[in-house]
């Protein structure tokens, strides 16, 4: 899947490090340094995906995602370093289809897009989902990390899909239960821990794990690169 990505950071040392992680996606990258470069380069390329900073000089990033979505509908992962900034971007639901708080690594960010991607346009074409070493396929409903098949229950094999499919976002237990098994299980939400555990116990069995699903304290479960 040869993608063009338009890429918005006015910061030159993440911009260029994470043009490069794209390119070793095999994907191609545009970057752009502020606002009116990335208006001017939407509107030239058309690209596949448009990765936006909201802190741009000139123009925000409000504003480049407001002027596209009143043009279309081209998937939008955003980054904030701003608490505050993705709660209006919840409230005012401006039309943003992801969005990334920094710090983040570069393969989350690639692992976002894919996720975005599957969702939209591409979606017919994704035979597999991939978060570092680990490789889920939808049509067999298997997973492995590196060349270990993971021997999962159909429970934990959708928990897994979902955390996968939205690396580094945090899922509360009550999401995670809606998501898996619709509201019809509401109130059994400490059922989520026994099954976290148990894939953690398999994914750590094969000794070859690159990723975790971590704890957020008083929240939920996020799957990140392992440490």
């Amino acid at each position: 899947m040869e993608l063009l990505i338009l890429l918005v950071e006015d910061e030159k040392k993440l911009r260029d490090i994470l043009a490069q992680q794209i390119r070793q996606e095999g994907w191609k990258v545009v970057p752009a340094a502020n606002g009116l470069e990335a208006i001017q380069f939407w509107q030239d390329i058309k690209p596949d995906l448009v990765v936006l900073d909201l802190m741009l000089p000139g123009i925000s990033g409000w504003e480049v995602l407001k002027k596209i979505r009143q043009k279309d509908n081209t998937p939008i992962i955003v980054l904030t370093a701003r608490a505050d900034e993705v709660d209006k971007l919840l409230g005012l639901e401006l039309g943003a289809d992801d969005y990334m708080t920094k710090p983040f690594s570069p393969r989350e960010l690639c692992a976002r897009i894919k996720a975005v991607l599957r969702r939209g346009r591409y979606a017919e074409q994704v035979t597999s989902v991939t978060f570092n070493n680990l490789t889920i396929y939808p049509e067999k409903l298997e997973a492995s990390i590196a060349d270990v098949k993971l021997n999962l229950t159909s429970t934990e094999y959708k928990i897994l899909m979902l955390l996968a499919e939205n690396p580094g976002q945090v899922f509360s237990r009550l999401h995670i239960l809606e998501r898996v098994f619709g509201d019809m299980y509401e109130g059994y939400e400490r059922t989520i821990d026994t099954h976290i555990s148990n894939l953690r116990h398999k994914i750590d069995a094969t000794q070859k794990s690159e990723i975790i699903i971590k704890t957020v304290y008083g929240i939920g479960y996020k799957l990140v690169a392992g440490e």
